[in-house]
Parts: structure tokens; sequence; C-alpha cells
């Protein structure tokens, strides 16, 4: 159940309970604005189906997204939407451009100075770690360990407003471990205990005192979430009511500046459960009423900012729909206008600001993703 490196995996990852927080569902409030990357393809080609197009996995406080697309000869480049809509295109140095070769450049995260930090392929199809700095230069990195054949190397999958990044690499073994990187560019490794593979996640897995969350799978194939304090000891997250088998148990998602963590568990029967975890480590489920209860259906908390949790769920059909969740428990539920309504399209979210603006995509009827931006227009 590790996420498999190749570039659609990379552009688009989808994957006690002793009180359950009110999931007051509210009237959708608020405006999403949809959005296009310049030069993004237009159809949804075999090569890169279902994860062509432009798709958004990062919001800062002041409103800056930065995401990917695939252009039309299927190779991914970086983004940076700008507060006022202006899109700027990137590539990471020594990033390849191989026509239909989906090599190219993916942005994970940008935190609130305007720093993106993410990935890119080479034309040996290695990955490697970048950080783009807001004047657009970079810094290009690989970490200790990390293999240099295809489908291995360094990608970083989150950066906190000190300029300080996680990911993950994957090594000569193709075994996967993961990493944090100082602002200076000091690199240290890491796995959790008993691990066969650890992996920060994507966007919103470090905040600013440096603690980082993510899952690691174990020799039976179960997922077990993971917090890393700051001074490195290895806390695991095991949701109450996750399965014990493989493919079951527990993802943490995103972790809050108070130590708050948000994510979602699989149960025994395959359903799909958020949670939102205390910093003293206390449990509370998080379910929207609609979503599905089947298996591979639920509800998957994906960002967890001061102001409330956003995510998506899949409903009795597979369809995602995106919703934003208050502190005090009300769920507001939103659908991009072009999503399509058809298994495995919908609207994802992937993060939440401070001000509970949601950014991600939507996957129209055609199979193609669009980025979006959710703003509410009342916070209950």
């Amino acid at each position: 159940m590790t996420d498999k490196l190749n570039p659609a995996s990379l552009l688009l990852t989808l994957l006690a309970v002793s009180i359950t927080l009110p999931a007051l569902a509210q009237p959708s409030k608020g405006a999403i604005t949809e959005f296009d990357a310049p030069g993004a393809g237009t159809v949804s080609l075999p090569a890169c189906a279902p994860f062509c197009g432009t798709a958004a996995f990062a919001i800062n406080t002041e409103g800056a997204i930065a995401g990917s697309y695939t252009d039309t000869n299927i190779v991914p480049h970086g983004f940076l939407r700008s507060v006022d809509g202006h899109i700027t295109s990137f590539d990471a140095p020594g990033a390849g451009l191989g026509h239909g070769l989906n090599q190219g450049t993916v942005a994970f995260s940008v935190n609130d100075l305007g720093v993106i930090a993410g990935q890119f392929e080479d034309s040996s199809y290695v990955f490697h770690g970048f950080v783009r700095y807001a004047d657009g230069s970079f810094s290009t990195f690989d970490a200790p360990g990390a293999g240099t054949r295809a489908n291995q190397g360094t990608l970083a999958l989150s950066l906190n407003s000190a300029g300080v990044a996680a990911g993950s690499y994957v090594d000569g073994s193709n075994l996967q471990h993961g990493f944090v990187r100082s602002s200076n560019g000091a690199i240290t490794t890491f796995d959790a205990p008993g691990a066969i593979a650890t992996t920060p996640c994507k966007a919103t897995c470090i905040n600013a005192n440096g603690a980082i969350v993510g899952y690691y799978v174990d020799a039976n194939g179960v997922l077990y979430g993971f917090l890393r304090q700051p001074g490195g000891t290895m806390v695991a997250i095991d949701a109450p009511g996750a399965g014990a088998a493989a493919g079951q148990g527990t993802i943490a998602e995103s972790i809050d500046l108070n130590g708050g963590i948000a994510g979602y568990f699989v149960d025994s029967k395959l359903a799909i459960h958020g949670f939102l975890r205390t910093p003293d480590g206390q449990f509370s489920k998080v379910d929207v009423p609609a979503a599905g209860h089947g298996a591979e259906q639920g509800t998957a908390p994906l960002s967890l900012s001061l102001s409330g949790i956003a995510g998506d769920f899949l409903d009795s059909k597979g369809v995602m729909h995106g919703f934003s969740r208050s502190n005090a428990g009300f769920v507001v539920i939103f659908d991009a206008p072009g999503a399509g309504a058809a298994a495995g399209q919908g609207t994802r979210p992937s993060k939440c600001n401070q001000g509970g603006s949601v950014t991600g995509w939507f996957v129209d009827s055609n199979n193609l993703n669009y980025g979006f931006l959710w703003q509410p227009s009342v916070i209950p």
C-alpha cells in the first residue's frame, strides 16, 4: 500500500473513537473559482488518464496556490497561481521534458513566503527534490541513500513557514523512507519503527514547529499513521476502528500549528472514516453524513488548519465531493460546477489555509482535471 512511484501517482495521490463530533450539514456557502494552467492539455489521453490536466496541491495564507499540470505532450510542469489569478509555469533545473515520457516537475507545497517545494524527474527517470524561492531561483537536492535508477530518488512533499521541507526517498532496493531537510540544506533521514515503507503526507505534513506526520506500512501490509516530533521521536498513530489486515489501517494527512492531526482510516470492511486527533492524543471521528458506507467509500480529511478541516468524501456511486468542516462542527459540502458525476469523477480538495479557503482539483465528465479555489462566505 505504498505510493507507486510513477508520474501519474505523483500528480494525484488518492487515496478510541470515544466521541463523534457533530457534522452539522449546511447549504453550500462560498464561491468556487475554476482555473486551468496555460498550456495544460485539453483532452484526457490514455498515456496520462485519469491524471491529465491541472491539479492544485497547496494554498498559503495569502491565497497563492501551487500545483502541477500536464501539457499536450504529457509532460508535467509546476505552476504558481498568485492571489490575483495570474499563473506562472516553471520547470526545475534538470527536469526531463521528453515527449510523452511523463518526466518533468511536480510542485506539492507553498509557504507564506512564496517558497515552493516539490520533485522533478530527470531524463533518466530518477526523482530529485527541489525548493523554488520567491525570486524564481532553485535549490535541488537528493536525500542520502536515495537510489539512482529509474523510479528511485527523492520527493519533497511539504514545506513549512521556516523553509524546512519533508518528504520521502526511494533507495536502491526500492524501499521508501522519510526525510526532513533544514532551511540550510542539511538532510536527516528517518523510518518509523517496524516499517517496511515510511512516507510523510503531501502539502500539509510539517508544521511551523517541525513536527511531521504521515504513514508507514508494516511487514503485514497494515497502515499506521506516524507523528515525528521535532526532536526526532516517532509516535505511532492507530485510529480506533481501523482495520488490522493488509491494506487497512490509519493514514495521517495533516498537522496544524498546535499539533492537532487529521486523517482517515480504513476499517475491516474497507470503508473510509475521517479522524481528528488532539495534541494530547484523543481521537474523534469525522464522517460526512452524505458519504457512502461501502468499500472504498467514506470520508477523508486531507488538510487541517486553525480554521478547520477540508477534505473529500466518496458517495455511494464513487463520486468525489468536497467538504469544509469548521471547528464548531459545521460541515459545508461543495462541488465545482464543471465536475463530473460518474465514479472516479468529482471534486477533490487538497489543502485549506488559515482563512478557510480550499484549493484542489476536479475531474470533469471527460476525465480531465482542472484546479479550483473555494472561498467560504461564512465560517460558523
